[in-house]
């Protein structure tokens, strides 16, 4: 008699269990940064499907399908890299516009705990389609998109992003209103003495209703910055490769330090009237003899990127958390390191969608270990610094899904 009445109960306990599961997975005891909400303490993250449930202290595992336990570990919102080159393709030739010095973004971005990034520039009106149809589209990193002022995007610095003939707002603005994917508007390395290009990328940039990247390109002599930063650029608009050197990269410009070897007080005064300051380290834009006395004079960047590509990846800049650990290691906070490449960089792309871990957001979302001892960095000319603290990735959600796990977090011991 017992056993037929438990085999008849046995449907009513697996609801009453399969309810009390309310959760796909469920993050424990991680340090969890998230700077939107600002919250920097131990707590539980809870998922259901793609998106963030709960984030509180002490949710019951018995609440979740799967736990992944982060004691000693620190929880953040999937990081945003806003300067990148992901218009990877074949074609010879292109630089970094469907050629192979860009990147495919997944190869490179989950194992450095980054779930979004903005490629910059590599496609203009010409041909981002092409790229949407050939990277945005078949990637499972979320790929956003600066447009080049350029046409034909970033083709080659000489003689293609010099050409006037081909820097077309209207049309930019076009295509941009165009595609949800494309957040603001590049304009890099144009080596002429005049801001033309620079007000047709602003004004592109005001008809979408998105702001503007500006990669200085080299003029001899020097263009002054100034009447770049009061006269052309808006708020909100960005200046990348702020640690670079007056004769790095594409010839002479005005570096963020005089020839005394302090920061030039408009270069103070635009950031605090709203100009937004990016790393963008790359192959050749961050320097410590630059950055070293700069951050101790108080011009620390707003967002921290990479600009990754071949030649960046393989020399100092390594990736976003090699970046990020520079940052701390010259005196930034790991709360202001996390909110430098999350929520700030979503903020400035006007994707406030991203880089929190709200409830109901999309669960893009990391897991990293901090290390102490003695570490070396170098930086774009080779020269090295040590730091005492170093990241690394032990884990990367996209949109629930885990795309990242560096030492079997959530895996399940074989055998069991």
């Amino acid at each position: 008699m017992l056993k037929p009445l438990l085999i008849l109960l046995m449907p009513l306990w697996a609801v009453l269990s399969a309810q009390a599961q309310e959760y796909d997975l469920l993050i424990k005891q991680g340090q969890v940064i998230d700077p939107k909400n600002g919250i920097d303490a131990v707590m539980d993250v809870a998922i259901t499907g793609s998106v963030i449930s709960k984030v509180a202290k002490d949710i019951p595992a018995s609440q979740a399908k799967k736990v992944i336990m982060a004691d000693g570990l620190i929880v953040t919102p999937g990081l945003v890299d806003i300067h990148g080159h992901h218009f990877f393709g074949t074609v010879p030739h292109r630089y970094l516009s469907n050629s192979f010095t860009a990147l495919p973004p997944d190869g490179f971005t989950f194992r450095a705990g980054v779930t979004t990034v903005a490629d910059a520039g590599g496609a203009g009106w010409k041909n981002f389609q092409l790229f949407k149809d050939q990277v945005i589209d078949r990637s499972g990193t979320r790929v956003l998109a600066f447009i080049n002022i350029v046409g034909d995007g970033m083709r080659g610095v000489v003689p293609f992003e010099q050409d006037l003939n081909d820097m077309d707002a209207k049309m930019t603005a076009m295509v941009a209103n165009q595609f949800p994917e494309i957040i603001g508007v590049k304009i890099a390395h144009y080596r002429g003495h005049d801001w033309e290009p620079y007000r047709r990328a602003v004004e592109a940039g005001k008809q979408a209703g998105i702001p503007v990247m500006v990669d200085l390109g080299g003029a001899d002599p020097a263009l002054p910055l100034k009447t770049l930063f009061f006269e052309v650029l808006r708020p909100g608009d960005i200046l990348t490769h702020m640690y670079g050197r007056d004769h790095s990269g594409h010839g002479p410009k005005e570096s963020a330090l005089d020839n005394k070897g302090t920061v030039w007080p408009h270069w103070i005064e635009a950031q605090k009237k709203g100009l937004i300051f990016d790393v963008g380290h790359g192959g050749g834009s961050f320097f410590y003899n630059v950055a070293a006395p700069a951050t101790k004079q108080g011009l620390w960047p707003n967002t921290i990127s990479t600009d990754l590509h071949t030649g960046s990846m393989n020399a100092g800049m390594k990736d976003m958390l090699n970046v990020v650990s520079k940052m701390m290691n010259l005196g930034m906070s790991l709360y202001d390191v996390v909110e430098a490449s999350t929520w700030k960089p979503a903020q400035v792309i006007k994707r406030e969608d991203l880089g929190h871990l709200s409830e109901g957001a999309e669960a893009d979302l990391a897991i990293f270990s901090l290390h102490q001892g003695e570490y070396g960095f170098l930086d774009s000319a080779g020269e090295s610094d040590k730091g005492s603290q170093k990241l690394d990735t032990e884990l990367t959600l996209r949109a629930g899904r885990v795309v990242w796990d560096l030492n079997g977090l959530a895996g399940k011991p074989w055998g069991k």
